[in-house]
């Protein structure tokens, strides 16, 4: 068995207790891409099942865009610590052979196709609940490039309603990056990393506003170590009637 420290334990404890995103009763798929922060999840929110005083149902899903991926580590991992786990087949990297231009952005494309295989896949097996694994760096970094580069004020809450009615959650978004990576070097986790990115295959840009966005955002904490800390406490003090949006004005 892996060894999570306490304090993330506590803070997805606390995040779930806050805002109700696991509760009895509830069917909960988790998106398992292989990476640090799907494996942390996944061992966090298999601990939970084994020992909330609720009940609730988890299953691990990863996508198969059917390029060929070897899925025979993750299959071994799960097994080995009693993580239910599956692998959906799609035909996502024929559809993008046939509708992405050579040199375009290719991020956005991959990520609505891999959502949407999602959630087909949690309704048509009567999952209510569907687990992400982004944290607070991704938050911030969400936020930072709407603001800069599509120019909109948006961030990722940690619950909200799709529009087939799957409730997805957030359970590790008032965590840390670093925290994840201290927990998969800790316990020698077998991630998957850009090796199985399927633009790899592509002649495509590669995804440069958030590189920008992660190297502005770690010159700003070098400034001030409490910027995180004191943009997770914006987020949940949010004065729209500030801005000029005439919907949100005070008259």
């Amino acid at each position: 068995m892996i060894e999570i420290s306490k304090k993330l334990l506590s803070t997805v404890g606390r995040t779930n207790a806050k805002y109700s995103l696991i509760k009895e009763g509830d069917r909960v798929l988790l998106g398992l891409s292989g990476g640090k922060d799907s494996l942390a999840l996944a061992h966090i929110l298999n601990r939970m099942k084994n020992i909330a005083p609720f009940k609730f149902d988890l299953l691990c899903v990863s996508i198969d865009y059917g390029m060929g991926e070897n899925f025979d580590q993750l299959i071994n991992h799960c097994k080995l610590h009693d993580i239910s786990y599956v692998v959906h087949k799609t035909n996502i990297f024929e559809t993008a052979k046939k509708s992405i231009r050579e040199n375009s952005s290719f991020c956005s494309f991959f990520s609505r196709m891999r959502r949407g295989a999602l959630y087909g896949y949690a309704k048509e097996h009567n999952f209510n609940k569907l687990a992400l694994a982004h944290h607070l760096d991704d938050a911030v970094e969400s936020f930072f490039m709407n603001f800069l580069y599509n120019g909109a004020l948006r961030s990722m809450p940690p619950i909200y309603r799709a529009n087939n009615g799957i409730l997805v959650i957030r359970p590790l978004i008032f965590a840390r990056e670093r925290q994840l990576i201290d927990n998969a070097i800790k316990n020698s986790l077998p991630t998957i990393g850009d090796e199985a990115c399927p633009a790899m295959k592509f002649k495509v840009k590669m995804p440069y506003a958030r590189e920008k966005t992660k190297r502005l955002l770690k010159e700003l904490e070098k400034e001030n170590p409490q910027l995180f800390v004191s943009l997770k406490s914006a987020f949940k003090r949010i004065h729209d009637s500030s801005f000029f949006d005439d919907k949100r004005l005070r008259r």
